[in-house]
């Protein structure tokens, strides 16, 4: 498949329903909050995307039994392989082969990862890329990161010159080795700011497909606190917003609105629209899944009557 085309999975597809961007929506889980799950298939349509999150202090066995279990319940696994976290080249083949051996993994999420001092020679997701291990091991998708709002740990003054230059050169990448590629971002609270970074990204002829970052209904407060921690920029003034109207402080927060400005600009700009949706579930998985269930069951409803 070229690098910047896509064919969406089929999870959450529903027949004779124009695309829509829930369709083929992924989540992301822990091996600690996966083992609080009797079974995936109660929750998550077949085929569903699951990204696994790396948590320094994780034991990469418990991963790779998480990926496993997630494999075998009939799910795409895509575990993250965070750089700074790597301390060299003999761990990275390790952990590439353990998920492809144990697990049939053969996707990947290669991020620098959230520690300021690498562990080791990685620094950054081009680091790993480079070494050609994970095209060694049969990888043949690889995610990449992107920050609608900026991240201040790569382009110090608040703006997207490393950042834009690290994903010229990840285009580029995945055009010469061929694995097929998307960018997943940060949640966002407010659609405008990721229109405005596809259509900079658009105008550099980056074109890989773009799938944003949502964080799922959960407490104010804890999506305030996550928020601040992963460095999520100006649409966080929306939740502060919120805080400040105490009539919605104990009301949890669902990601409605977000949703809706992103079905608007498909209709408005549809060449700044991201591709795909994806969920941090950070008020639980369980709570999660059943809001974008019931977000398709509701779309569904609208179409057919």
């Amino acid at each position: 498949m070229y690098r910047g085309e896509e064919t969406r999975v089929d999870a959450n597809q529903t027949a004779g329903v124009p695309d829509d961007l829930l369709a083929g929506w992924s989540i992301e889980v822990m091996p600690r909050t996966a083992a609080k799950v009797p079974d995936f298939r109660a929750l998550l349509p077949a085929g569903t995307r699951v990204y696994i999150a790396h948590i320094d202090g994780t034991p990469i066995q418990d991963m790779v039994d998480t990926a496993r279990r997630l494999q075998s319940e009939g799910f795409a696994v895509m575990p993250h392989f965070p750089a700074r976290s790597i301390p060299d080249l003999a761990t990275l083949k390790d952990w590439i082969d353990r998920y492809r051996s144990e697990a049939g993994v053969d996707q990947a999420l290669v991020l620098a990862g959230g520690i300021p001092k690498p562990a080791g020679a990685f620094e950054s997701s081009m680091d790993l890329l480079q070494t050609g291990a994970f095209q060694d091991a049969g990888y043949t998708r690889l995610h990449v990161a992107g920050h609608p709002e900026g991240n201040r740990d790569i382009d110090a003054d608040g703006g997207h010159d490393q950042t834009d230059a690290a994903l010229r050169w990840k285009q580029k990448y995945a055009s010469d080795t061929g694995v097929d590629m998307a960018i997943i971002t940060q949640f966002a609270f407010e659609g405008q700011p990721v229109f405005d970074w596809i259509a900079r990204l658009r105008a550099q002829d980056i074109t890989l497909p773009v799938h944003v970052g949502l964080a799922g209904p959960a407490k104010l407060q804890t999506l305030i606190k996550f928020a601040i921690a992963c460095g999520v920029g100006p649409s966080l003034n929306v939740l502060k917003k919120r805080a400040r109207d105490l009539s919605k402080l104990l009301v949890p927060y669902t990601p409605d609105q977000m949703l809706q400005e992103l079905r608007d600009a498909q209709a408005t700009q549809p060449e700044n629209t991201p591709d795909q949706v994806h969920f941090f579930p950070l008020g639980g998985i369980k709570t999660c899944a059943e809001w974008a269930q019931q977000q398709n069951a509701g779309r569904l409803r609208r179409v057919v009557g």
